[in-house]
């Protein structure tokens, strides 16, 4: 009975292999539209299949790759600016614990160029992207797009020195040339902007609008909430009574002050939206959305938030040229509308040294948002927040006797704000980081910095030590600073386990991802149970089991131990990898199997290490330049296995040269019992043929 179950096994697991296959869920199609003045737009159309989408080319470094374009230099024509595409779709995805934006069935980028010269050409780029569906992602694929440009019309050559100039031209005639397929691809048959016949077209302009006001309201938000904070520092908060009682001093009536108040609130408004506006002409909405990934701009960012944490501590004062203020304060004796100008323009510099960092961190956040109008929506929101108070107790004069008096409290707040600008200083030093895989700082450092940050900010609450600019206690603790003090400590209890690999849920997307760290496998497996032993020094282990990342050192030592390979195709952003191995791997039988019974070997298709020049080649299965030991490990996956889609598991026998299936193969199922019987059957088939 034993023998009949397991060959019935091996037989129904070597059927499911059949039904293995290369994934292609992405279609590339081009085309080129012919414009005025030797203008061309290449646009590369990606049609993709339902259920599965492409990423934005502007998404974070910690989540999957966003797509890229490769755009070589050319004799006929010359490039200009960046590619573009249309509107994403925005969601949070809980799987990487960020905002991701994404396309879906369908997505035209266009390539804006100039030509030089006027006979009929071919332009080849390439695109490099990453497709994922709700329950797992391919590894990151490249195809070339290959332009096919008809000759111009035109009797004279462009003028090469004008390709540079920028137009405002609109197109007079647009030629649709045929959509030619992209390297490697079946053709789509349809031209790049028009909808197969009968085809329903995605919305993904009307979800993309939604989402952009959904993420403009949290920008707006999110700058209101810095003026709030604003609003308690020591440098605004004793300005406001001031401010309020000139106003119904110096006006003939209470409506009169309330119209001036107003007046000034809509100062306020303009001076802080303006700034926003002037951050997006200065560096443009593509160089904005390059911030997000851009480890430079991460690492600036970072130095700054330090510089700004540090002036909260009281170190130094980051202030303005006093000439300014000055010249400003003058123009505010003029009277009248300009007057009134001025007067919230002095406000503005003059409280600088409190609202400098809170600004400087907020135009930072909005413009890696990748939202154009970002820095100024939450420039919107702060300057609303800051001026509302001014306007309200100029209407309702009798809400001042209801404010806290002015003391040390305020400095309290602006060191607590500075803890805080030094805890997501961390955020910028850990993407830079991880895109540039240096290590620096990964998921246990980052977070043993929050708990300190988080503890010292408590014992600073609780009065354990002092500031330079605090004044001497007295009166025992406040209530409220108690409460803060309380959430901090808190705070911090529930971070500490996480350095050891506890799930730290509630501060997802900020850390680096659990794979990216000192101990990727979690509490508990800092060291290996008893009997593993690890054998790479420098491979990535699942749960820190005995593992080789590379596939002939694997087989050379299965060879030698006499046990079968076990290949885990796998990737660094395979959501469902680690689902399998937190799920199912982690039992204590299964686990064991692995260590004892077979070599594991766990090959990762997104590994974007370049390999040796003279280990780059052609793939015999799909045509493509292999230049990568990701692409390497997933060429060897489809040319042997027909399959693209991870994780994927086989085992085979490491004496048989071509990797070969012993019975077929399993991928992600949260069943315990579904691996284990599948790895039992290959065990017997490879203990039989002994």
């Amino acid at each position: 009975m034993n023998r009949l179950f397991y060959a019935l096994a091996t037989l129904l697991l070597a059927s499911s292999a059949a039904f293995a296959q290369i994934l292609q869920p992405v279609t590339w199609s081009t085309s080129v539209r012919t414009l005025d003045a030797g203008k061309l737009e290449l646009v590369a159309t990606a049609k993709i299949d339902a259920g599965w989408h492409v990423y934005s080319q502007f998404i974070g470094a910690d989540g999957p790759i966003p797509t890229a374009f490769t755009l070589p230099a050319s004799k006929d024509l010359k490039t200009e600016g960046p590619v573009r595409e249309p509107k994403p779709i925005k969601e949070f995805d809980k799987n990487f614990g960020m905002e991701l934006a994404y396309f879906a069935k369908k997505a035209d980028f266009v390539i804006a160029a100039k030509r030089i010269s006027n006979k009929a050409f071919t332009y080849t780029a390439e695109v490099e992207f990453m497709v994922c569906d709700d329950e797992r992602c391919l590894p990151p694929d490249y195809v070339s797009l290959v332009f096919k440009v008809p000759a111009s019309a035109e009797p004279e050559m462009v003028d090469e020195s004008k390709l540079n100039a920028p137009t405002d031209q609109k197109p007079a005639t647009t030629e649709a040339q045929e959509p030619t397929t992209a390297e490697g691809q079946e053709p789509t048959g349809q031209p790049a902007n028009d909808p197969a016949p009968g085809e329903a077209q995605e919305p993904t302009q009307a979800e993309g609008q939604e989402a952009e006001a959904v993420n403009l309201w949290a920008l707006f938000g999110a700058g209101m909430l810095g003026g709030f904070f604003a609003l308690i520092m020591p440098c605004i908060f004793p300005m406001i009574p001031l401010t309020v009682s000139f106003f119904l001093k110096q006006s003939k009536s209470k409506a009169d002050g309330v119209r001036k108040a107003i007046l000034y609130g809509v100062s306020i408004n303009v001076i802080y939206v303006v700034l926003g506006l002037l951050v997006t002409v200065v560096f443009g909405s593509d160089a904005l959305n390059a911030m997000a990934t851009n480890p430079w701009f991460n690492l600036a960012f970072f130095a700054l938030f330090v510089v700004f944490a540090i002036s909260f501590f009281g170190a130094f004062e980051i202030t303005l040229p006093s000439s300014w203020v000055n010249k400003a304060d003058d123009q505010s004796q003029r009277g009248g509308l300009l007057g009134i100008f001025f007067m919230a323009f002095t406000l503005a510099l003059v409280s600088f040294s409190c609202t400098g960092p809170l600004i400087g961190q907020l135009l930072v956040a909005t413009a890696v948002s990748g939202e154009l109008l970002g820095p100024a929506i939450g420039m919107f929101g702060f300057s609303f927040a800051l001026s509302l108070p001014f306007v309200l107790f100029a209407a309702f004069p009798g809400w001042l006797k209801g404010l806290p008096k002015s003391g040390g409290w305020l400095n309290t707040v602006k060191v607590t704000l500075g803890f805080l600008e030094l805890a997501f200083a961390l955020k910028f030093l850990s993407t830079a980081d991880m895109v540039w895989q240096m290590h620096w700082v990964e998921r246990e450092l980052f977070l043993a910095l929050w708990v300190g940050i988080a503890f010292a900010t408590a014992l600073y609450l609780f009065g354990v030590f002092r500031m330079p600019h605090d004044d001497e206690p007295k009166g025992g603790l406040g209530v409220g600073r108690m409460l803060t003090g309380v959430v901090f400590l808190v705070t911090g209890f529930y971070l500490l386990p996480g350095i050891w690999g506890a799930p730290v849920k509630l501060v997802a997307g900020f850390p680096p991802p659990s794979f990216y760290s000192e101990n990727p496998n979690g509490f508990g497996s800092g060291s290996a149970p008893s009997g593993e032993q690890k054998l790479s020094e420098d491979a990535h282990c699942p749960l820190n089991l005995p593992c080789f990342n590379d596939l002939e050192e694997a087989r050379a030592y299965a060879k030698e131990v006499g046990k079968p390979l076990l290949l885990d195709f796998t990737g660094w952003g395979c959501v469902n990898c680690r689902k399998m191995e937190e799920e199912v791997w982690s039992r204590p039988e299964v686990r064991q199997r692995l260590a004892e019974d077979v070599v594991l070997v766990s090959l990762y298709v997104d590994e974007r290490t370049p390999l040796a020049e003279s280990e780059q080649r052609v793939s015999e299965t799909t045509g493509k330049k292999i230049k990568t030991i990701g692409q390497k490990w997933g060429d060897l996956q489809a040319q042997y296995f027909n399959a693209n889609a991870q994780p994927y598991y086989v085992l085979m026998d490491p004496a048989v040269e071509a990797p070969t299936a012993l019975n077929g193969h399993t991928a992600y199922d949260p069943d315990p019992s579904v691996f284990m019987n599948w790895l039992d059957a290959g065990l017997k088939v490879f203990n039989a043929a002994k």
